[in-house]
């Protein structure tokens, strides 16, 4: 048994780099972190990390810390993991680029990696480790070869970006669009406002550089106290303008400008929703402002190709499916709808999940992209979960995924194009190979 300093742990870190916090990862040169949750005690899993290769097992058991010499004591283990993350931040001065907001923060990311990584050795989160435990990983994997690195930061509750940008430290930032998500959590949609904007609090406070798009009222409102780079859609007074110029259903994306001297250019992608057209403006922004190449900022947008149900088109044997069911709010289902309700596709239907996490206005929150679906004249719509079931409408309402399932083994749908759309809990996704 060990008991570490911040300074130890950081010594024995630079000696054995790579972190893990599931005893079944196994690793040469690492350390297992043996975090805690609610069902589960990473202390009882320590000798087997030992044993699958680790080092060291860091642990905040003091039972546990006496049962071998290669287990290192703390206080608690997700604050020695965190403070760990931080030091080792501090240690580089490359630009870092913090990324949060209610919906595109994922896409956004994976977007300004494939830019940046045109010209730049970039790190980037990984999937969505993009919380109080993902954020420390991702920063612990920076290196001396890194020029740039950019961080996820999600929320859902109060405080949270103020805490994880304290561990960050971005020296650049944006915040994608502010809307209602985790209502359960936040309370309000002041909540989440105030939550967010502790990304431009940080930015202000340490003259760091805020990306943002003009023509976001909630974001308007936050603004201001430090540099500036803006972009929108068909806004002119903006520093990068951007123009859907087709989404049928792949969207072709015209853009320019002014501030960093560049010309019209037009990238054809293959994304599919409008509303993408916002993450891609935004990773243009960055990859002008850190001297990227037009002709190379268009490539990395025509090659990356959308995974992991994210606005995913899928042309199966019977239908055409639009899959966005990683995640929903009442913002990003509203969204969805009305841009697919604009493509150019035969024979539509909707096949929509509960959004979750919406608290007292869940109700009312499903009863409006009821209402917008019958108001924007969908007439096939098949409604997923207990949330939905609770609306009033004349569509089919099933009580779960299990439900549902048995409705697309019956009926055997042909010749449709839809639209999947519900959070991630409600397991849309595992429907495609009834599709």
């Amino acid at each position: 048994m060990m008991t570490s300093t911040l300074e130890h742990l950081y010594n024995l870190f630079l000696q054995h780099p790579n972190v893990v916090t599931d005893s079944r990862q196994v690793v040469e040169e690492g350390i297992f972190f043996a975090l805690k949750g609610e069902t589960f005690d990473g202390n009882l899993f320590a000798q087997k990390a030992l044993d699958a290769g680790c080092n060291y097992a860091v642990v905040d058991n003091p039972e546990t810390a006496r049962q071998n010499d290669r287990f290192i004591l703390v206080d608690d283990v997700l604050t020695a993991l965190q403070q760990l993350a931080k030091h080792h931040r501090q240690q580089f001065s490359i630009p870092v680029i913090g990324v949060t907001g209610t919906n595109g923060k994922t896409t956004t990311k994976e977007l300004l990696a494939a830019v940046l990584m045109e010209k730049f050795n970039v790190l980037y989160t990984q999937g969505n480790l993009n919380n109080h435990i993902g954020v420390p990983l991702t920063l612990l994997k920076l290196n001396k070869e890194h020029q740039i690195a950019i961080v996820e930061m999600g929320a859902n509750h109060p405080g949270e970006i103020a805490d994880l940008v304290e561990l960050v430290c971005p020296t650049h930032g944006i915040i994608t669009n502010i809307g209602k998500a985790h209502l359960e959590g936040f309370g309000s949609l002041e909540g989440i406002i105030k939550t967010k904007g502790a990304l431009y609090d940080y930015l202000r406070a340490h003259k760091g550089y805020i990306f943002r798009n003009v023509t976001n009222p909630y974001l308007s409102q936050i603004a201001g106290g430090t540099e500036e780079v803006t972009y929108a859609l068909n806004e002119l007074k903006a520093g990068v303008v951007g123009c859907v110029e087709q989404s049928a259903p792949f969207i072709a994306l015209s853009w320019n400008s002014q501030r960093f001297s560049s010309g019209a250019h037009t990238v054809q992608t293959k994304f599919i929703g409008s509303y993408n057209a916002e993450n891609m403006l935004a990773a243009i922004t960055f990859g002008l402002f850190f001297d990227v190449e037009p002709n190379q900022i268009c490539h990395a947008l025509e090659t990356y190709a959308p995974q992991n149900n994210r606005s995913q088109y899928i042309k199966t044997a019977k239908n055409e499916v639009v899959m966005d069911a990683y995640n929903a709010n009442p913002a990003s289902m509203e969204v969805a709808l009305q841009n697919f309700h604009g493509m150019k596709l035969e024979n539509k239907m909707l096949i929509l999940g509960d959004m979750l996490e919406l608290g007292e206005t869940s109700i009312d929150e499903h009863q409006h992209i009821v209402d917008t679906a019958k108001n924007l004249g969908f007439k096939k719509v098949i409604l997923v979960g207990s949330n939905f079931g609770a609306t009033q409408s004349d569509y089919l309402k099933l009580p779960n995924l299990q439900m549902l399932k048995l409705y697309l083994e019956e009926e055997d749908l042909h010749d449709y194009a839809i639209l999947i759309k519900g959070s991630h809990g409600i397991g849309l996704d595992r429907v495609i190979t009834l599709l």
